[in-house]
């Protein structure tokens, strides 16, 4: 009998049976040589070391993340000898001691030959994203453009990722200097950085100006803008691109705070210039394609949120810093139409078409229909403001909301939900932040009422460590010249310390409150205490800083600081003196103030002088120490008399060996010339006699007179006549 043929059914499961077995086999080899390749970066308990890479998947696209939209890819991991590599280059990076600048720039070339082609890996890897960091704080304007080509068609992947966000968020705010200077003109030409080697697929970014990068870039990203508000690592790098995008200032400290966490790690390269440059403290050049982009990135991002989602957005810790931004933003340009715009009446369908602008911005989302809605308190406006007012996250977007609202909003604010409870906003401890901004933009009459209002709650004040609240209402009863309140609110303020001008600074600062004892129990109490260990030291910071305010305020809030200053003893002094910043503070402005008090300087200084080894050995002793050599000896307001400074010099030259022997003593005994006082003494003498600075003396001195024809002076020699 012939063989039984099968039938095309059973020839087709066959097949599939055969291709599954196949790819059984692959599979199970591709995991066992994962496994071998993971074997130096995994510890046998399972954790990640310290320089391993954590692998993202086992395919090459990873699930989708929900809402997304998107797969985030996979782009693979390094060979050990790469790793390797790149690990030895990243601590030569690191500690940038290279001869010359040109053998770095070769150096830093090498490495970006190695890496071609493999910079995706870097960017995503545990251990080699701070190379590639390193690699863009010191890459020229070609290498930066090099690297948006190896990332572009992936920068949706790279923003969303734990690692490569970083990369990502370096290489955006460092370019934005690239594009300043390419809108003024002044970019300059990378010289014996090229080689051949790079081809032409490198070089495709490179013939592209840096504003056409970052538009390729946002095109990939515009489809996923909502669900990069609240990702964790996206929402970060969307912020950097709108601050990019807008030519805001990159180091300012408002900026900083929305661009990043308190915990974020700072890479940096020592010696290197990236950040030495004046745009980054300054508003930058942006072309005008920048400014259209952010009104599409805030009409995209918010499209398909409706009012609810916008305050669940901005309740939400990760999507309420962006959505500050955002707000910020709209705010901003919206101020720049107005300014734009011409002016005359407008028409009715001008009007109508404004207003329906207003309804479907941000703002007329957040708080619709106002600010007459304001006045209704069961309106949507109202109850997102009331309901934002004690949310701990919520509170910060109404606090941008308050600082850039237009006029007339503000106005609304203050007038129906801020103005009549001023008092209770500012006691309570997350409301309060929200009213201090409401401060800032009131008149002097409303500032003078909510002063009035609020002053009888000073103990309270003092008592709960609201110190911002009577910092801010001191600072602004200063701008606007409001001196009965400042009067009123001195006055509040000595009573709720005790009555006496003497009592501030011990209260404010923490000085009266008596040593803990030890017991059995402080073993139990240790971690709840130093969980309040940073409460206490914020409250001593803002403390303190109520101090100096009122030192700046001439008049009687000096004149209480003064006194009470001078009433502390000198083991008050020095604990002050040595203990912290913020505290040390105090003495050194209270040494530039002008005397509100007969001879204030020469007694806070001989309080000093008792202790001067261990001001100078201090940590932030010896700027208090410095300020007293760096204030006159004579002069009408500041002046501490010379023999006290000869009395400090004197006992810094019994410990000259000491001090020579640290940091800070060899600083203050630089600063006091302690080498002119031993050699040449009557030097030290003139130095430190002098009372004006040098700018001032010279323009006292005395000039040669001209003649008549503005000729060089004539000298008469001796037996000669002119």
């Amino acid at each position: 009998m012939g063989k039984a043929r099968k039938s095309k059914r059973q020839l087709i499961r066959d097949e599939k049976r055969a291709k599954k077995r196949a790819r059984d086999v692959g599979d199970e080899e591709e995991e066992q040589d994962t496994k071998r390749q993971r074997h130096d970066d995994i510890e046998l308990n399972g954790e990640t070391t310290e320089q391993g890479d954590i692998p993202m998947g086992d395919g090459n696209a990873l699930p989708a993340a929900p809402g997304s939209g998107f797969e985030r890819e996979f782009f693979g991991m390094l060979a050990d000898d790469e790793q390797e590599y790149f690990r030895r280059a990243d601590e030569l990076l690191e500690l940038n001691d290279f001869p010359t600048t040109e053998e770095r720039d070769i150096f830093l070339q090498n490495v970006y030959t190695e890496a071609k082609g493999k910079e995706l890996k870097l960017a995503s890897s545990q251990s080699c994203s701070r190379l590639m960091e390193r690699l863009i704080l010191l890459s020229n304007t070609r290498q930066k453009k090099q690297l948006f080509g190896a990332f572009a068609g992936h920068f949706i992947s790279m923003v969303t990722h734990r690692f490569a966000s970083h990369c990502c968020e370096k290489l955006f705010l460092l370019s934005a200097l690239v594009v300043a200077q390419e809108v003024l003109g002044e970019v300059e030409q990378d010289v014996g950085m090229d080689t051949e080697a790079d081809g032409a697929e490198a070089d495709s970014a490179t013939k592209y100006p840096m504003e056409d990068l970052f538009l390729a870039t946002l095109d990939e990203l515009e489809e996923h803008l909502s669900f990069l508000l609240s990702d964790r690592f996206g929402s970060h790098a969307l912020r950097v691109l709108l601050v990019v995008l807008s030519g805001r200032p990159l180091d300012k400290v408002s900026t900083k705070s929305l661009l990043q966490s308190k915990k974020k790690e700072h890479i940096t390269v020592e010696g290197a210039a990236a950040y030495s440059s004046e745009l980054q403290s300054q508003v930058r050049a942006v072309p005008e394609s920048f400014g259209m982009a952010i009104n599409k990135i805030l009409t995209d991002s918010t499209a398909n949120l409706d009012p609810t989602a916008l305050r669940v957005l901005a309740k939400h810790p990760t999507g309420n810093p962006a959505l500050q931004l955002l707000l910020e933003l709209e705010l901003e340009q919206s101020s720049k139409a107005k300014i734009e715009k011409p002016k005359g009446k407008l028409s009715k369908e001008e009007k109508e078409a404004e207003a329906a602008e207003q309804d479907a911005s941000m703002l007329g989302r957040l708080v619709p229909g106002a600010p007459a809605s304001f006045s209704d308190e069961t309106s949507p406006a109202c109850e997102f403001v009331n309901s934002m007012l004690y949310d701990p996250i919520g509170s910060r977007l109404l606090e941008t909301l308050i600082a850039h609202c237009p006029g007339k909003i503000f106005k609304g604010l203050q007038g129906n939900i801020f103005g009549p409870r001023i008092q209770s906003l500012l006691r309570n401890d997350i409301a309060c932040y929200p009213a201090i901004q409401v401060l800032n933009r009131l008149s002097k009459e409303d500032l003078d009422d909510a002063v009035q209002k609020s002053v009888t709650e000073m103990p309270t004040f003092v008592n709960k460590g609201r110190f911002n609240v009577i910092k801010a209402l001191f600072e602004r009863c200063n701008v606007r010249k409001a001196t009965d309140s400042i009067t009123a609110l001195l006055k509040a303020l000595t009573s709720a310390c005790g009555g006496d001008w003497k009592q501030i600074i011990p209260k404010l600062c923490a000085l009266d409150e008596p040593p803990k004892e030890d017991d059995e129990n402080d073993a139990k109490k240790f971690q709840s205490e130093a969980a309040n260990a940073k409460h206490k030291s914020a409250l001593l910071s803002h403390g303190c800083q109520v101090v100096t305010t009122l030192l700046a305020i001439p008049g009687p809030p000096a004149k209480a600081i003064q006194q009470s200053l001078v009433s502390l003893k000198a083991d008050k002094l020095l604990y002050l003196a040595t203990s912290t910043s913020p505290t040390s503070n105090i003495l050194v402005q209270a040494l530039s103030t002008p005397a509100q008090l007969p001879n204030f300087h020469k007694i806070l200084v001989s309080s000093l002088r008792l202790h001067v080894f261990e001001l100078a050995t201090s940590h932030f002793g010896n700027n208090v120490l410095n300020g007293i050599i760096k204030a006159p000896s004579k002069g009408e307001g500041i002046a501490v008399p010379f023999h006290l400074k000869e009395t400090i010099m004197a006992q810094l030259e019994e410990h000259e060996t000491d001090l020579r022997g640290s940091w800070l003593g060899r600083n203050v005994w630089r600063t006091w010339k302690g080498d002119l006082w031993s050699n040449r003494r009557h030097d030290w003498v003139r130095w430190a006699k002098e009372t004006d600075k040098e700018d001032v003396r010279l323009s006292k001195a005395p000039k040669p007179k001209e003649n008549d024809a503005g000729s060089k002076p004539t000298t008469k020699k001796m037996g000669e006549t002119v």
